[in-house]
């Protein structure tokens, strides 16, 4: 069975359903299961993140997916609390191998979410993993509509009312659930 986790953080719940995006995708490769594993302010003390149990599901996943919104053109500050805290984990090279991916989503078509991703990305790699990209060409259902490769990105217009219902665009969610497909076609192939 192929492990694969999903970490991420959501503030207005545009990324959340990225993540389920993502998770849905994974799930139509068999023999693979996914957990969503949900950053939230109450995990972080004194400025500090802390979660043993993502942790430990973490350290056993096959591949872990990566997702933030892009917040002033890079990851959320509570994304980033965790990151600082896997700094432990990077010194011990307990994900080295694994397969690495990531998503952002941001209000502007543009909000330079190529940041986000690049950061995620970069991250990765220090872990010494292995990242892989979003692997479609922008389609006429939407699909990469806002022509990201080396991760997926999402976009809606911004609710400063907090009265709209959140949303994910339908070509996001559709990238979301290819990429998930092929970050567990991928760690399958990796681990034979």
């Amino acid at each position: 069975m192929t492990n694969i986790a999903v970490i991420y953080f959501s503030g207005t719940g545009h990324t959340h359903l990225m993540a389920d995006a993502v998770a849905t995708g994974v799930q139509t490769i068999p023999d693979t299961k996914v957990q969503l594993l949900r950053i939230t302010g109450e995990q972080i003390v004194n400025g500090r993140w802390k979660d043993e149990a993502m942790v430990t599901s973490l350290n056993s996943a096959d591949a872990i997916i990566f997702g933030s919104p892009t917040y002033m053109g890079g990851v959320a500050a509570q994304f980033k609390a965790f990151v600082d805290y896997a700094s432990s984990i990077w010194a011990q090279q307990l994900w080295k191998d694994k397969i690495a991916g990531g998503f952002t989503h941001s209000s502007s078509l543009s909000g330079d979410k190529q940041g986000t991703l690049l950061y995620l990305a970069i991250n990765a790699s220090q872990h010494s993993m292995i990242w892989v990209s979003a692997g479609d060409m922008p389609q006429p259902n939407g699909v990469n509509r806002l022509g990201s490769f080396i991760g997926v990105m999402g976009q809606a217009v911004p609710d400063f009312t907090g009265t709209k219902t959140v949303e994910l665009d339908t070509g996001d969610r559709l990238s979301c659930e290819s990429y998930g497909q092929r970050i567990a076609a991928a760690t399958k192939r990796w681990q034979k």
